[in-house]
């Protein structure tokens, strides 16, 4: 093990997140408007949780993924990896900074460095069960990282693929193929050997990537319907956009696993719900309803019944998602094959009007750059100085030397949750003669839609997370070319391949000196914001709504301020009863 190599990382590491802090600090001090950070952000709400009764879950989607190979969402990634399944590494349970601590999971300790930073070693702990009490092994983890590789199961994170020596042309392990890279000494040792030095790849084994599966129970694209358990708890139903129940693993022991609490004896998402609907029930706190929590964020005009009422904001969860939202465009093909129509674009949208559609100031921050704010220090540069409101005219020049003085027709997609947002973005486009038609998804299919290259629309709002404080998980993720795929494709939504870029990317990824490493992708993310791929729009904060039986609540600063399932429990088990119902 290299010390040296992971003090440096860490003080960076905890730098960025100290400064990400301050800044969200001193808002909190300048802001009388009733910005719900003021309450709830940086700790924990409802006091200590009990052990027992039933969590609700109160959902308008079912999970885009729960399989692990395939689990890139950040909210199924909470869910998942704190309920059902376990990683080598996880993250700490702590509200604020603190979250962004790795600790041991599966493994028993953060893995060991050799080979400059290519080779890491991770040895899991003694007793490790599935629901089933059967032995969780190395081999289990070495095969869901190649399973990850399969083509039938797309849309996945993938660092193995970007980092694993000798992964370029693997396809998974349907024909008995194993990838040499990751070794198996024997049932509780897993190494991994790189291409390249990667200092930070115990952020990269907290992904759902390095989670147990046993080859005994594959089932393909159908093990999405039923995750074989490896955490506190394990399925005993799913009906699909209908309804979660999770029951206690018996096998789990918390003896090995120090972040989890697992309070409730049962979790039930129930879905399908319409947003407002979940809103409305959470305000009143009725019935099962008290024990209940929201899955997705609170709805822009529920906002006023929130903020007006000092006992329901005191329930309202408002952490920075550290997630930039912005209109992506397709670079592949025209018309945004031409960097002055997607420079029109950013010239055009009206970011205002975007954070408005979104829940307003109190509940988000207009962008100014691509990656968030801790990534800067604390607060992102203004690199194109475009005012908040659009420069209307810059666009229509734009669009005149691109010879379209009239415009052209485009189309959106976005979930149904954000029609809003993509109706600011049809009318502030419009000012400068850009048609933009909306096409709405289900929020549980919107990432399939969009990920299918060939047949997906010309633009598309979404955002995009760090999977940890650090550009390498932000920039290389949205605008690195080499890793597009044609079905399943992940983060690089506007189908950027510049070669530059690339360049670029590869020369950051292998300095040594962190702090160097930091201030190179900040001034990356200028260059790429030049070129157009994409128009950042809006930061926004997570408020997540909350019953009053709710206990240990807060938003995880690592999971893009949702609720830690990890620690949250009730008030009194006795008053909770199952959640259903529409």
């Amino acid at each position: 093990m290299d010390p040296r190599t992971r003090t440096a990382l860490a003080a960076a590491l905890a730098a960025t997140l100290a400064l990400g802090a301050a800044g969200c600090s001193d808002d909190r001090k300048a802001d009388d408007r009733g910005n719900p950070a003021t309450a709830n952000t940086g700790r924990a709400i409802g006091g200590t949780p009990h052990k027992g009764g039933t969590l609700t879950v109160l959902s308008n989607q079912d999970f885009t993924h729960l399989d692990p190979a395939r689990n890139w969402v950040i909210g199924d990634m909470d869910f998942a990896t704190r309920l059902l399944y376990r990683t080598l590494v996880t993250y700490k349970s702590e509200p604020g900074t603190a979250g962004g601590e790795l600790a041991p999971d599966l493994a028993e300790d953060l893995g060991t460095p050799s080979n400059g930073a290519r080779t890491w070693t991770f040895r899991l702990k003694a007793g490790l069960k599935y629901e089933d009490g059967s032995p969780i092994t190395a081999q289990d983890v070495k095969y869901n990282v190649e399973r990850s590789f399969s083509p039938d199961l797309p849309g996945g994170p993938d660092y193995a693929a970007r980092y694993l020596a000798g992964a370029e042309d693997y396809r998974g392990p349907a024909e008995g193929r194993q990838l040499d890279s990751v070794k198996t000494p024997d049932e509780r040792t897993i190494v991994f050997e790189l291409r390249k030095p990667f200092a930070e790849f115990p952020y990269a084994t907290v992904l759902p990537t390095f989670t147990p599966v046993p080859k005994s129970q594959e089932k393909g694209p159908q093990y999405d319907n039923r995750p074989f358990s490896s955490g506190p708890y394990k399925i005993e139903t799913y009906d699909r956009d209908k309804q979660l129940v999770l029951v206690r693993n018996p096998h789990w022991d918390p003896g090995t696993d120090p972040v989890r609490k697992a309070y409730p004896d049962r979790v039930v998402v129930t879905m399908g719900l319409r947003a407002n609907q979940i809103d409305d029930r959470l305000i009143a706190s009725a019935g099962a309803d008290a024990s209940a929590v929201s899955w997705g964020k609170l709805r822009p005009e529920s906002t006023p019944k929130v903020l007006t009422k000092a006992e329901v904001k005191a329930r309202l969860l408002a952490e920075s998602s550290n997630c930039t939202g912005m209109v992506q465009m397709h670079t592949g093909r025209p018309p945004f094959d031409d960097i002055r129509l997607r420079r029109a674009v950013q010239y055009a949208l009206d970011r205002e009007a975007l954070l408005t559609a979104a829940g307003g100031p109190a509940l988000g921050d207009v962008a100014t750059a691509l990656m968030p704010a801790p990534l800067f220090g604390g607060k992102q540069p203004d690199t194109l100085g475009i005012a908040a409101t659009g420069d209307v005219e810059k666009a229509k020049q734009l669009l005149r030397e691109a010879g379209k003085p009239d415009g052209f027709a485009t189309t959106i997609t976005v979930p149904t949750g954000d029609k809003g947002i993509a109706e600011a973005v049809q009318q502030s486009l419009g000012r400068a003669g850009i048609k933009v038609t909306i096409e709405t998804v289900d929020p549980s299919a919107f990432y399939d839609t969009i990920g299918d290259t060939k047949n997906r629309t010309d633009l598309v709002y979404t955002g995009w997370c760090p999977d940890y404080p650090s550009g390498s998980t932000f920039l290389p993720f949205l605008f690195d070319g080499r890793y597009i795929k044609e079905k399943g494709n992940s983060g690089n939504h506007s189908l950027f391949r510049d070669a530059t870029t690339m360049e670029l990317m590869d020369q950051i990824a292998a300095m040594t000196d962190v702090r160097q490493a930091n201030a190179a992708w900040q001034e990356l993310d200028g260059q790429i914001l030049a070129k157009a791929p994409t128009a950042p729009a809006v930061i926004e904060r997570m408020p997540l709504l909350v019953g009053t039986n709710i206990a240990g609540a807060f938003g995880h600063t690592s999971f893009g301020g949702q609720i830690d399932y990890a620690t949250i429990g009730l008030k009194d088990p006795a008053n909770s009863s199952s959640g259903s119902g529409s």
